[in-house]
């Protein structure tokens, strides 16, 4: 049976404690940003209201135009107090 060739170097024992630890140096990770779940609660709540406020004015303009359009006018009306 053959044998493996001799080679010049010598084998490395990696469970000796001469193994040093990786020398790379790297930056430290970025720190990361805390959200704050109460600003968010506070956004949505305003982009809610302002939706909701929005949507009203729609409706408002909507019947006014409407309104108008078939000449209806609040002046049709006398009102006694």
């Amino acid at each position: 049976m053959a044998s493996p060739l001799q080679t010049g170097k010598q084998s490395v024992n990696l469970a000796g404690p001469s193994v040093r630890g990786s020398r790379i140096r790297r930056d430290p990770p970025p720190a990361v940003k805390e959200i704050n779940i109460r600003d968010r609660d506070e956004r949505n709540q305003r982009i809610v209201v302002t939706g909701v406020v929005l949507f009203a004015l729609a409706l408002v303009i909507i019947i006014i135009a409407v309104s108008s359009a078939i000449g209806w006018s609040p002046r049709d009306y006398a009102f006694a107090v």
